[in-house]
């Protein structure tokens, strides 16, 4: 197995800490590890303060019993060092199956989200999870293993589009019917902000990093929305307030925007 990345991002308490949970988890896989890789804004050059580290760990197995428990407990110790970045890691372990394309049978994976207290946990790896396995393809960092070209299939536009689809139809109708889970700054801004790359994608068939789709957006969807764009730039870097009742209605509007454009295209 090539030996792994020793400077894999401009920041060196980032790299620390991927050093930190890459010798973590080579003893609990052992000859299971396949590799480990960022996505997300590390991989396309947009990381700054308010970002999350996001990474893929690739197995030959699908993980369960023993090694979940296992990768639990690790990153229970991970979530609780003094870093803080400790508790903006996001990732998943995913089997060499199913990260070459999407398989319903082998959609049940170890993931960990960002935040204080967070725990490994077995998440559904839906059709949503063609936009990350695009950008593993076509921008992922290595910081162990084969490249990712050789491990991922290409994504087509309409599988992207699909990805679309299946989101505004699970995940923002959900947000529709619970708006109260948008009530703090840092949630409902992200919920803006992905609406944007939802749109984009829609459109172009293509994935756009959060700063471009910001632009685009601006650009494209007219003087209505650009305000609450803007705030939810700018708030992404104060998460913890409450969301303004005039931000959170606005982001119930766009999510219907985004659901009637995306009605056009099924």
């Amino acid at each position: 197995m090539p030996v792994s990345i020793e400077h894999p991002t401009p920041y060196p308490e980032v790299n620390r800490l991927l050093g930190e949970v890459l010798a973590g988890i080579q003893p609990i896989l052992g000859e299971h590890l396949i590799g480990m890789y960022l996505d997300g804004s590390l991989a396309c050059d947009t990381f700054d303060q308010a970002s999350d580290i996001d990474f893929v760990v690739v197995t030959d197995q699908d993980i369960a019993g023993g090694l979940f428990l296992a990768l639990q407990a690790l990153h229970d110790r991970i979530n609780s060092l003094d870093s803080i970045w400790a508790i903006q890691l996001e990732g998943s372990y995913i089997s060499r199956h199913a990260i070459r394309r999407y398989d319903p049978e082998h959609s049940l994976h170890p993931n960990i989200e960002r935040g204080l207290g967070e725990h490994l946990k077995m998440v559904v790896h839906d059709e949503t999870w063609a936009v990350h396995r695009h950008i593993l393809r076509q921008r992922g960092i290595t910081l162990l293993g084969p490249s990712p070209q050789s491990l991922i299939d290409p994504v087509s536009p309409s599988e992207l589009r699909q990805a679309v689809l299946k989101l505004l139809n699970g995940w923002a109708i959900h947000i529709l019917n619970h708006p109260q889970v948008i009530d703090f700054r840092g949630y409902q801004s992200y919920v803006v902000l992905t609406l944007c790359r939802a749109l984009y994608t829609l459109q172009s068939g293509e994935v756009a990093t959060k700063p471009a789709a910001v632009r685009w957006a601006r650009e494209t969807l007219g003087e209505l929305w650009i305000a609450l764009i803007e705030r939810a730039w700018e708030n992404r870097r104060n998460p913890d307030p409450q969301a303004q009742p005039e931000d959170i209605q606005g982001t119930l509007n766009l999510i219907q925007y985004a659901i009637e454009r995306s009605r056009k295209l099924e």
